[in-house]
């Protein structure tokens, strides 16, 4: 018998794969002070990476530039929508210098989306990737970018950079891409990919698991990636941020994403990360091999 004071839903407990360690150790205090010093923008921390602590602790860390306000509003990221500020034209030369300090073999950067900018923010990406290079010229870079709605020519100005690898996420399947992606198309992120292929680069992608996609269509859009030449794809599990964000339709089992691994090297990706905790730059230093 109901006393009229409203039902208190019980949280879904996240499984016992999905717990990690509280960030600590040497390393990490000093990637962390670096970033500090810098007023550098990480995606793991704007995007609650579950792998900071060990990306941190192994002295490695993926840079956002062009800010930290997106101006686009996708359904799973935590990353803060609004106006962004006017770009830092200091920004690629302090990315480069930490860059150097943290002595990374493997630098992964990525981006807010800009589409206040009439070239997508591909001439900091450009003045990013190259400072780097003239900085660190043995570390290898990687770039994971987003689709300067479909604008070709500030595409190419990043492919024109040649970086090491070139990352863009599809981020869901087909079906899903509308609600996970509101300003995003399922066909344009494949053209960014086979555009980057076409250009002698090394092409990257992921996906998030357990947002209500099937396993057929996990396979489908393994097809299509393959369809453009992509090289390496990660999948691993969404995690709600906020309550305002998407919920969670399921928690994949580390079982599961085993069996998507072994399907994506059955259809010839050089590299298949498949686990509950992987996320776009994780092992990213061994998909240059």
């Amino acid at each position: 018998m109901s006393d009229g004071s409203p039902e208190v839903k019980e949280r879904v407990r996240k499984p016992d794969w999905l717990r990690v360690k509280l960030p600590t150790g040497e390393n990490y205090r000093k990637v962390a002070g670096i970033v500090g010093e810098h007023k550098l923008h990480t995606i793991c921390q704007s995007g609650n990476c579950p792998n900071m602590g060990e990306c941190w602790g192994a002295g490695t860390a993926t840079f956002m530039i062009l800010g930290n306000v997106c101006t686009r509003s996708c359904g799973f990221c935590s990353v803060a929508t609004g106006r962004p500020e006017a770009v830092d034209p200091f920004e690629p030369a302090r990315v480069a210098r930490s860059v150097e300090l943290m002595g990374v073999k493997h630098c992964v950067i990525t981006c807010v989306d800009r589409d206040d900018l009439a070239d997508g923010g591909a001439d900091i990406w450009e003045r990013t990737i190259r400072s780097v290079r003239r900085r660190s010229p043995q570390t290898k870079l990687e770039t994971l970018i987003g689709d300067f709605q479909g604008k070709w020519e500030n595409l190419q100005v990043v492919l024109e950079a040649r970086p090491d690898v070139l990352s863009h996420n599809m981020e869901t399947v087909r079906r899903l891409t509308k609600q996970v992606r509101v300003q995003a198309k399922y066909d344009r992120s494949l053209e960014v990919l086979m555009r980057a292929k076409r250009a002698g680069l090394r092409t990257k992608s992921g996906i998030m698991l357990g947002l209500g996609e099937t396993e057929a269509e996990v396979i489908e859009t393994m097809d299509d990636l393959r369809s453009v030449g992509c090289d390496v794809m990660t999948l691993g599990q969404y995690l709600q941020p906020t309550k305002q964000h998407l919920p969670v339709a399921e928690f994949v089992t580390p079982e599961r994403f085993e069996s998507y691994r072994e399907e994506g090297l059955a259809r010839g990706f050089r590299f298949m990360e498949s686990a509950p905790l992987v996320r776009s730059s994780y092992h990213a230093e061994k998909h240059v091999l």
